[in-house]
């Protein structure tokens, strides 16, 4: 959907929002679709709110009404969504995991042939094209949150496991042990894992067994490395040994088990989930590197910076506040935020001194 950043002075009624508004809220104060409102032009002033993305195809027209007299009224044309091939194939893959993580609700066990065949095209494309890592997010919806999370969880998985050298087997080792982390959530009650309001101790403590669920679906396969199935056993471990099942820390975690906790926790954080409205790619980097630090193992969160932050100049950026802007120098000792030139008026400004801006998105081709 096509649209432009309108100054608050020239909305007209009716115009049509574009994307959700925020104003340091977790929740948007202005939802998208929403028509334009006398009560809308009032929060803008109030939140100090300048700009806001306006649907390009949101015109007014006028018709004649029943009774003979002009009427105004919003007519919304929506240009059709192109699904890129890499989409295609990743909703194909959706579904038919979401087969497979049925039957195993129903006791079936895991057809290692099946999932290596479900998710290896994907890392294929992955590892040739790191920037479909930006774009998992955006397939994923609240309801179906954890078939998602699983299947990136193992793409990103894989990315990382490349980024720090792993062969090509170990990389693919990594990915299928990525996916099959959270199959031990099949064996949790739907009427936990969907629960909207907060959990008992009782239902926390036991979706914290997931892991040991999901060790003892994987334990028998012998197309998976035994280590890798310690990685999935220790995948909510933490190095200072506040995770579980079991709290070890230090050596005790094993580094695999840190890149698939990595993974899990970056893509949870960049996803919209029942509870949780998303962050960006590059604030949950800075969060996992500021506020969970001691948690995870450094060149593990170094792999999964460069893999997010290492953006070549030039580069078309979105920042939090919708602006557009083009990278110009990215700084090493804080890569998430570069020196950055916006679009509409060629200003520079550096993003490590202007810290209530973050970089929302890459660009593709706009």
């Amino acid at each position: 959907m096509k649209f432009t950043m309108v100054n608050v002075n020239n909305l007209e009624l009716g115009a049509i929002i574009a994307k959700d508004i925020y104003a340091n809220t977790r929740f948007p104060i202005i939802t998208k679709n929403s028509p334009i409102s006398h009560k809308h032009l009032h929060v803008f002033k109030a939140f100090n709110i300048h700009e806001v993305p306006i649907l390009i195809n949101s015109v007014k027209k006028s018709v004649p009404s029943k009774t003979g007299e002009v009427e105004e009224v919003i007519v919304i044309t929506e240009q059709v969504k192109q699904i890129n091939p890499f989409e295609k194939k990743y909703l194909e893959t959706l579904e038919q995991f979401k087969k497979d993580f049925s039957n195993w609700e129903a006791g079936a066990k895991i057809d290692m042939t099946k999932v290596r065949g479900t998710i290896f095209p994907l890392v294929e494309q992955v590892l040739q094209d790191r920037s479909y890592i930006f774009d998992l997010n955006s397939y994923s919806n609240p309801n179906e949150y954890l078939y998602h999370h699983c299947i990136a969880t193992g793409l990103i998985a894989a990315s990382i496991a490349n980024k720090l050298g792993f062969d090509k087997g170990n990389t693919l080792q990594m990915a299928i042990a990525g996916t099959l982390a959270d199959c031990g959530m099949s064996k949790i009650p739907k009427s936990i894992r969907n629960k909207k309001a907060a959990l008992t101790e009782a239902e926390f403590n036991e979706i914290r067994k997931h892991p040991i669920y999901s060790y003892n679906m994987v334990k028998e396969l012998p197309a998976l490395k035994a280590e890798m199935k310690i990685a999935i056993f220790q995948h909510h471990e933490r190095l200072d040994g506040s995770g579980y099942p079991l709290g070890v820390k230090h050596e005790k975690v094993s580094q695999l088990a840190q890149i698939i906790a990595v993974a899990d926790t970056f893509h949870a954080m960049t996803s919209e989930r029942l509870y949780r409205s998303k962050e960006s790619p590059f604030k949950v980097i800075e969060m996992i590197k500021e506020e969970e630090f001691g948690k995870f193992d450094i060149q593990v969160v170094n792999a999964m910076t460069n893999l997010v932050a290492d953006l070549p100049i030039g580069t078309k950026v979105e920042l939090s506040n919708l602006e557009k802007a083009e990278v110009m120098f990215i700084n090493q000792y804080n890569p998430t935020r570069p020196l950055i030139k916006l679009l509409k008026n060629g200003e520079i400004i550096d993003l490590s001194k202007q810290r209530s801006l973050t970089i929302s998105r890459v660009i593709s081709n706009e």
